[in-house]
Parts: structure tokens; sequence; C-alpha cells
């Protein structure tokens, strides 16, 4: 059970202990602000490519070894949204990136984080994060030339936000023998936070170059020669007297196949008439017409589908989790192919996958090919694609039912839609992405209009965006309406967690609602549930929202989960709350058609129906129990 009041403790009162699933779970959420934090403490002097994979490595071993961490000191324990978990792991990020800064002396032994990283490791690429214009450039050289308690002490100032007193307090944690003279060099450099967002400071979004290919090569072909040797004279010896064996109907190695070659023919391609979704039973991507101004440009089409087939080194893939990469089985469906901004977009359909190919107007040079799996689509799901981003913005390629599109802020329901202008391909004029990691003063989303009525489509870092519905698990409705946008608002920010996890849909639920017991109104239990295209991967959320906050708070979480989903409609979470006068609540609630709850661990009560408010104290650790109208039980989300 995690408190969601943590801000609100006194500085005097002592840490509380953190269990080690807290901290990973705020880990794997808060994952690449962590990564960019030791990114940015890192000294520059360790080149690009091994900032990037210290970073990620640092980053991977914060966790505490057992399973209690030591006690928190008050300023250590101001995490993100009063989360204790993060608050540990980003001190231990800080203090790896510190110690990984300080020279090797013959005289001591090396820590491990002075030591190239053993995971993660990339073979035969450098990985870069993306390059950013004067002003990032600038602000890197000026964090080159501080020390690293100082860069420390301006990234968490600058990105973490945290006030003087607790930047001093987290540097005297992380070993820094002067935190004021940390802070006062870090002064010295004009505060300019949002260039800390930037891809230049991201080491999770990466491009990828060769290696010393020559040296590569020399080194590879002793290995290669001595490798080759041994295979061959262990499987001579591990064989029967006939050698290789039969590979018994298949043709001979190399032997050219129809249907690959087909495959790779863009006069083969199948282009579906601009009028036959009129008369089709289908609302999916089959039905797709081939648009765009180069659906003709056979050479740019050969050449996306020979990329499709065996991309190059110098080729970015990308495939959303549990998406194949290969090559078509046969001549796929053409979408779209033509100029946007500054590329060449070719997209494609083979009844499995969305394939796009993109290429600069002025060469080949930096094409890239991203993959993602549409099986099942249909209606919302099969309403949009993602042509292009570039500046923070989104442009998208519609269904050809689509009628109008909008652009709507979640964080604001009350707001209207600001129209979007739709070309006669079904191609939208840009719109502003959702907020970047780190930040969340928005949440914008694309609203689509069909003659069934309008959908909410979120970007999600994805060639597809995820369809947002509110609602029972059992009957979910679009989010569109006036009350589902009210209902989403305060846990829009959460979508965060879920980008680039292949997430299909995103349902909200409220599904019960609790009068707190200092009687300042009535907190909202909303459980959000991501479901993704491959099936596994799915996350649930109980998120608990207090009268006039602007954000909901994760109250529990679940992996793989059938919680709060259509097969098994029922969630029970609860939350430590802190009321207006100073005293400690257990606060738990499940769905509507549980008939009782009770509490296990250091937390004793129980209350008949799905609500429960137990007064308890400051960092204490319990378990939910409920049982069903049926008599079935369920455990609370941890």
């Amino acid at each position: 059970m995690q408190s969601q009041d943590v801000a609100q403790r006194s500085a005097a009162s002592p840490g509380p202990v953190v269990d080690v699933e807290q901290a990973e779970a705020a880990l794997v959420e808060h994952y690449p602000r962590l990564v960019r934090l030791a990114y940015l403490v890192l000294p520059p002097s360790l080149g690009r490519n091994r900032r990037v994979l210290t970073a990620h490595a640092l980053t991977q071993r914060a966790l505490p070894r057992g399973r209690r961490t030591a006690t928190l000191i008050p300023a250590q324990a101001t995490g993100r949204d009063g989360d204790l978990g993060y608050a540990l792991v980003r001190l231990q990020v800080v203090r790896t990136a510190l110690e990984a800064g300080v020279p090797l002396r013959r005289a001591a032994w090396p820590k491990r984080s002075q030591l190239p990283p053993l995971l993660p490791q990339v073979w035969g690429l450098r990985l870069f994060p993306r390059s950013g214009g004067a002003d990032e450039l600038a602000l890197d050289q000026r964090l080159s030339a501080l020390s690293a308690a100082a860069r420390a002490a301006y990234v968490l100032r600058g990105l973490e936000r945290l006030p003087e007193s607790d930047v001093r307090k987290v540097l005297t944690a992380a070993g820094v023998d002067d935190p004021g003279a940390a802070l006062k060099e870090a002064g010295g450099v004009e505060a300019k936070d949002a260039l800390l967002l930037s891809p230049e400071f991201d080491p999770c979004s990466l491009h990828a170059r060769p290696t010393d290919l020559m040296r590569r090569r020399q080194h590879m072909k002793a290995a290669l020669a001595a490798g080759v040797a041994a295979a061959v004279c262990g499987a001579l010896l591990a064989l029967p007297s006939g050698g290789w064996g039969p590979d018994g109907a298949a043709a001979p190695p190399y032997a050219q196949n129809p249907a690959a070659e087909a495959a790779l023919d863009p006069g083969r391609l199948t282009r579906i008439a601009p009028t036959a979704w009129r008369s089709s039973a289908r609302t999916d991507f089959s039905v797709w017409p081939a648009r765009g101004n180069l659906a003709g440009d056979t050479a740019l089409l050969r050449r996306a589908l020979a990329v499709w087939a065996r991309p190059g080194e110098s080729v970015q893939v990308s495939a959303t989790p549990g998406t194949p990469s290969g090559a078509p089985a046969g001549p796929p469906q053409l979408l779209y192919a033509g100029d946007v901004d500054q590329a060449r977009v070719v997209l494609f359909y083979d009844g499995l996958r969305i394939a796009r190919y993109a290429e600069p107007r002025d060469g080949t040079g930096g094409a890239a090919l991203d993959f993602a799996r549409v099986d099942g689509a249909t209606g919302a799901e099969a309403e949009a694609l993602v042509l292009d981003r570039a500046d923070g913005n989104v442009r998208y390629l519609t269904a050809p039912w689509v009628t109008k599109a909008a652009e709507r802020d979640l964080l604001k329901p009350t707001a209207g839609p600001t129209p979007l202008t739709l070309s006669a391909d079904g191609v939208s004029t840009p719109l502003a992405g959702p907020a970047p990691t780190g930040s969340c003063t928005s949440w914008n989303v694309m609203e689509v209009t069909d003659t069934s009525g309008p959908h909410l489509l979120t970007d999600l870092g994805e060639l597809i965006p995820a369809h947002l519905t509110s609602g029972p698990p059992a009957a979910p409705h679009e989010a569109a309406g006036p009350a589902a946008l009210r209902n989403w608002a305060p846990f829009a920010c959460s979508l965060a967690a879920v980008r680039s996890e292949g997430v299909r849909s995103v349902n909200a639920w409220q599904y019960a609602q609790q009068p707190l017991p200092d009687a300042s109104g009535q907190a909202a239990w909303v459980c959000t549930r991501a479901d993704t295209w491959r099936g596994d991967g799915t996350r649930v959320l109980a998120q608990f929202h207090t009268p006039g906050g602007p954000y909901g708070a994760v109250a529990a979480k679940a992996q793989n989960s059938p919680a709060c989903g259509p097969r098994d409609p029922h969630v029970l979470a609860g939350v430590l709350w802190k009321s207006g006068t100073g005293d400690w609540y257990l606060l738990a609630a499940g769905s509507k058609d549980t008939a009782s709850i009770s509490t296990t661990g250091g937390v004793s009560g129980s209350a008949r129906g799905a609500l429960l408010a137990v007064r308890t104290k400051q960092g204490d650790q319990a378990g939910l129990e409920g049982t069903l109208t049926d008599g079935r039980t369920v455990s609370g989300l941890r």
C-alpha cells in the first residue's frame, strides 16, 4: 500500500521504510526520466555512446538489494507525486552517477559505477540521442564545464523542480561533501529548465550508427575462421554417417521464391478502389484506398518494399512489442505514398501489420521503417494512422469514412474542440502531440467523427493511436461525451505510463465514490485499463482523486491482470490518506458487487459493503481482501 500524501508529512518525522516492490514500480513507471537524470549528471567526457549505456545501467541497478530498504531522510522522500519509491531510486541514480565521474586511482579498488557497464551492451553499433539545436549544444557545453556535484544540483533543481533546501539534502545523502558550493557553482549557469526535456538529452530515444567497420572486420575475420572450423568439426562428429541430413521438400539454399519475389514487385501491390468502402460491410484497413501524390511512383514503392524485405544497417527499424518485422508473405496493400513535410512516406498493410517507410526528400540516407500490429482492428481502431511527427506535432492519415477531425485537450474537459483540416487524401493538419515525458500541463488527443459519432484517439508514440473509452468494462462507451471527458480529465497524465507498449485501447471506469472521513467531500475511485494488440502486457491502474485536485493519484497497479476488464469486471484498491486535520486513514473501495472488505498486515479493520475507512498511522503497510456478493474473494491491487 503506497502513501499518496507523503509531501504533507512533517520534516521532523523519521523517514519511512520502502518495499523493494514499491521502488521497482516507481523505476518502471519513471524509467525514461531517471535515465535522463543519470545521463545529464554523468560526465560528457565518457562519450555519448558510453554515456547512454552507463545511464541505462545505473538506472537498472538502482533497486535496493534486500526486500526492504534503509530509512529515508525527509528530503529524499520528496518524490514525484509523493512517491517514496521514486525518491529512493532517484537518490541511488544520483549517487552512482556521481561515483561514475570519479577518476580511477591505483591505490583504490574501483567501484562498479566507474567501470564500463556489463549490461546493457549493443554490439556493432554506436548509440546516441538526437541532435538538438544551438541552445541545447550551448547548455551541454556549460554543463560539461561544471563539476559532477554542480551538474547534479543543476539537474535536480531544473529537471526535478526541487527547492534549494531539498537539493542540499539529496546531495548530502548522495555523498557530496559541500552541497552549498555545488549549488553556487550551478547557479552560474542560466536556468533553462525546458531545454533539459529536449531530445538532445533523452537517452531513451536514440540514433544508431556503425562502429569502426575496418577495425571490426579485421577482428571478426580471425574469430569467424576459428568459429567456423570448430562448428564444422563438432557438427560432423555429432551427426550420423548421412552427413548434414536432408531438408525434406525444401528447395536448395538461395533458391528463388515466387511469393517472395511477388512481394517486392510494386506492380503487384494490392490497391483498393476509392469507393470500395462505401459498399463494404467492413470498417477496417482492408477497405482503405491507395492515396497520396506519390502512389504511382514505382521507384519509391520499389525502394520501400526492398527495405521492408532487407533493411540495411543505416535504416532505423522499430516495431511495437509483439510485432514481427520480417518481410511480407506476399504483395501487401498500399494505403498511402506521398510527400509529408520534409519526407516521403509510404504506408503498407499486410493483414496483420502496418508498415511505414519514410525517407528524406533529398535522398535515402536516414530512412526509417516502423511496424505495428493491427490484427482485428475495426471501427475507431482503424480510423487513423500516424504519418509523421515533427517539432512535437503529429500528422495523421484518416480513414475515408472520417467526416471531420478536431484537437482536444483532455485536461480541459469543458473546452471545445479545435477543428483540424483534412485534405482530399485524408491527411490532417498538424496536431500538437501529448505532453512530453516529465511534464503534463496538457494532453492533446484527436477527435474523429464518422457516421456513428465522435471517437477519441491519443498518440502513444506508435503508428496506431490508442482508442479511449469510458464506462464499465462489460459495456464501455466512447470517451467523447461531456461526462466521459470530465471522468478522464484527472487521469489523462497516467497515459504516459503506457507509451510505446503497443496499446490498443484504454478504458477509464469510475467504479466507486467515497465520502472522505473529514467531511471535505467525496473522492472518486477510477480504474484505467490499457489493453494491447498482442493480448498480454495489459496495464491496470487504480487511481484515487480527491475533490478539487487537478490530478488523480495512482493507488495500485497490476500487469497482465484480468481485473477491471470484461473477463473480470471487479477491482479493489486502497490508499493511505491524510485528512485536513492531520489524521491518517486507510481508505479502500471495491466495485459495486463487493459485499465486504477486510485488511491484513499492519492495519486491522473491516467493513460491510464496497467502502472501507480505517484510522491508521503514517507509513503503515496493509493488504486488502474482499468478498463479492456471489461469495468469491478478490485481493486488492498492489
